[in-house]
């Protein structure tokens, strides 16, 4: 990169920063402290999306769609991060098990891969958030008049 130029729009600090918005959710419903449709859970899911399109509708990034999914993939790696270290927590020491034909693997195997399993998942959820919360941010910086970066305060 020269010249300062970010492709994202954003720094890599606050694209880190805007996707650790979503991580307290993360913790504190893993370890059963919020629970869904509670007007604080509700806070915790969509406060966050908010603040990643508050931002991008005024910082009005090159390609804001782009820069929400980047948040979203980041926060989807915040998301694995935190249940992979609350695993048993969530769990209260009961981790789910494989059934079916897979119910006789080994349980060190089962547990690799239902890790890996839900690894693969917080990653894919967190880009899914992003591709919606980046198309309703495209669609803002589209139609809402960009903010004059002249005007007095």
């Amino acid at each position: 990169m020269t010249g300062g130029v970010r492709p994202l729009g954003l720094p890599w600090p606050a694209l880190v920063g805007l996707a650790a918005l979503a991580a307290p959710r993360v913790v504190l419903h893993d370890l059963e402290l919020i629970q869904e449709g509670t007007p604080v859970n509700a806070l915790l899911v969509f406060g966050p999306l908010a603040c990643w399109i508050a931002v991008v509708v005024w910082r009005r990034p090159p390609r804001p769609f782009r820069t929400v999914v980047v948040i979203g993939a980041l926060y989807g790696v915040f998301l694995a991060v935190g249940h992979q270290v609350l695993w048993d927590a969530a769990f209260d020491g009961a981790a789910p098990s494989l059934g079916g034909s897979l119910a006789d693997v080994a349980p060190a195997v089962q547990e690799v891969l239902l890790r890996v399993a839900a690894v693969g998942s917080s990653l894919v959820t967190g880009v899914v958030v992003g591709v919606l919360t980046g198309a309703v941010a495209a669609l803002l910086c589209r139609f809402l008049p960009a903010r004059d970066r002249h005007a007095a305060p």
